[in-house]
């Protein structure tokens, strides 16, 4: 789990994904609407590489001007706490990449 805040920038980003992607690894970004909006929006082409990437199952793939081996079990998950001051709104092509879970406090 790593906690997001506006400092960071898309090299910082792409050196987690080419981690990840290399390793198999499973990474949570937490508080990810935190980044900056300009930083979503190249995240959103990184995290789409990667996924396209998986999906033609192959063995290696060029990433942020590296060739980096793939390995197919990597992922990435993200929680937000919209509304919050300081948060931005997912570009829609960054939300298109992960599937919306909702929680909500139980009524006893």
């Amino acid at each position: 789990v790593f906690n997001c805040s506006d400092t960071l920038d898309y090299l910082t980003m792409a050196k987690f994904f080419k981690g990840l992607a290399s390793s198999g690894a499973w990474a949570c970004f937490d508080e990810f609407n935190r980044i900056n909006l300009e930083v979503l929006s190249v995240v959103a082409q990184q995290v789409l590489e990667i996924q396209i990437a998986v999906k033609n199952k192959v063995k290696t793939f060029f990433f942020e001007g590296s060739e980096i081996p793939l390995r197919p079990t990597c992922n990435s998950f993200i929680t937000m706490n919209p509304g919050y001051a300081g948060r931005s709104e997912l570009p829609d092509n960054l939300k298109a990449l992960f599937r919306t879970v909702a929680m909500m406090v139980p009524d006893y």
